[in-house]
């Protein structure tokens, strides 16, 4: 089977547009939000999602406890669709990030916790879905269609809107800065080269790590090996896998190590060399290795936003991996675009 030209392609190439037309046209969403916000004053962040927005998710829990110093953490759904019961949230920020918006467990989470007087916020590519209705507030990420199954400028636009709002209540004017000269640096992610990595995927079992931030850049890795790729990758924290999960690594091991210019950096580094001594073919985004492999990697102009140039690179990566393994990584089997869970 030859596959050529995969949507899943044309949409990683796309990222870098989709997140300057959310630049562009999403500035006076996010400031009457973050207006919102400042005026709450939230004690704690909780956050509604499943799956490639959960990552997102992930993504803003660090940037809220690092940029915020307020506590965020992700509830369960099912809470509220399955067991019936309401979280007592008042006071709270939250957000819930979903591409289509339909899911009605998301939905109904939200209604609940706006109901108990938190502040709910909807991130979102559908603007008109129920998700958005249910919100007292919308971030839409203006990622235009993204046809192929496997989620990425809607990831990618997600996280951005999140971050773009949490920097916005802080007025963090340095990340704000970083966040919109984000499109050329991710222009010039869609250009680095992870052939290496990718010549290195066998087909087994890999790991995926990361530290902070990059911890929920690397869950996202590891799911779109198993949903584009059909291989099975775990993603653990660089200060976890050592700690039980490196016993399954034996020679020649895939392992992708996600790190960016923070405070992490030195000790994942440290983590990604310790597997490759171990015999695991191990590949970094960071030059502080010494025994793993350096990838080619774009570093941006804050270190908040360096692992959103890294998860581009590695979009493309993962979409070559498949094309390879004779997969057509926009119909990965069992799965739908939109999964509407009760």
């Amino acid at each position: 089977m030859s596959i050529t030209n995969t949507l899943m392609r044309q949409e990683i190439l796309e990222i870098p547009a989709a997140v300057d037309r959310l630049l562009t046209n999403g500035a006076q969403e996010i400031a009457a939000t973050a207006a919102k916000a400042r005026e709450l004053d939230p004690r704690f962040l909780v956050s509604v999602a499943r799956g490639s927005s959960d990552h997102a998710c992930s993504y803003l829990k660090y940037a809220s406890e690092l940029l915020l110093r307020r506590p965020m953490a992700s509830v369960g759904p099912s809470v509220t669709s399955i067991y019936g019961a309401d979280l007592e949230a008042a006071g709270a920020l939250c957000i819930s990030i979903s591409q289509s918006g339909q899911s009605p467990d998301i939905v109904r989470m939200t209604e609940s916790l706006r109901r108990s007087g938190a502040l709910t916020v909807a991130i979102t590519n559908n603007p008109a879905s129920r998700l958005a209705e249910a919100a007292e507030a919308t971030l839409p990420i203006h990622a235009g269609p993204e046809i192929s199954v496997a989620a990425t400028k809607t990831f990618v636009t997600s996280v951005v809107a999140g971050l773009w709002l949490l920097a916005a209540i802080k007025d963090d004017r340095e990340l704000l800065a970083a966040i919109h000269a984000l499109p050329r640096h991710l222009e010039a992610a869609t250009g680095c080269d992870w052939s290496a990595a990718a010549d290195a995927i066998d087909g087994r079992s890999l790991f995926t790590l990361g530290r902070g931030p990059s911890l929920a850049i690397s869950n996202e890795a590891a799911l779109k090996f198993k949903e584009t790729c059909l291989i099975h990758a775990e993603s653990y924290s660089s200060a976890e896998v050592l700690h039980g999960p490196v016993s399954i690594v034996e020679q020649g091991f895939p392992v992708i190590a996600f790190a960016a210019r923070d405070a992490a950096e030195e000790t994942l580094a440290a983590t990604a060399d310790e597997m490759a001594a171990k015999g695991a073919k191990v590949f970094a985004t960071t030059d502080r290795v010494q025994r793993a492999t350096r990838l080619p990697h774009v570093r941006t102009e804050h270190w908040m936003t360096d692992p959103v140039a890294a998860i581009v690179s590695f979009y493309g990566m993962v979409e070559a991996v498949a094309v390879r393994r004779g997969i057509d990584p926009d119909k990965p089997r069992h799965l739908n675009k939109v999964t509407e869970t009760v």
